[in-house]
């Protein structure tokens, strides 16, 4: 079983809901709520939730991030029960995180190319 952390969860959240108006400390929330209910599994039984709990996980499975499986079990009488659970996509969380990572780490280096620019040519610039 793969190993996703905290900061992993919070990148991403980040890319997959970066089309989407959150800020920043509502995703930092988000990843902490999500690695809470999750702890060291990778499932949580739908009947633990709250609705507001709920409602994210339905965004996060949008997203991609979890998704639900079912078991059905028999009780006394005959009858059948089904059991909800939400599974955490550990594969792909760690994915869309080390995507956003390199996308990051691009941006530097592209924000970089002025620092490689000597003071001669920025003097020449201006003297134009």
């Amino acid at each position: 079983m793969s190993v996703v952390t905290i900061d992993d969860v919070r990148l991403a959240l980040e890319k997959a809901l970066s089309t989407r108006e959150f800020s920043h400390e509502e995703i930092i929330r988000f990843s902490e709520k999500l690695m809470d209910l999750f702890g060291f599994t990778d499932q949580v039984v739908d009947n633990r939730l709250t609705p507001a709990d709920r409602d994210m996980f339905y965004l996060l499975e949008e997203v991609g991030l979890v998704t639900t499986i079912h078991d059905e079990v028999q009780v006394q009488k005959g009858k059948t029960w089904r059991i909800y659970y939400w599974i955490l996509k550990k594969d792909q969380i760690a994915r869309l995180a080390s995507e956003f990572k390199e996308q990051k780490d691009q941006q530097v280096h592209e924000d970089d190319i002025y620092e490689t620019i000597s003071d001669d040519v920025w003097k020449h610039h201006q003297d134009a």
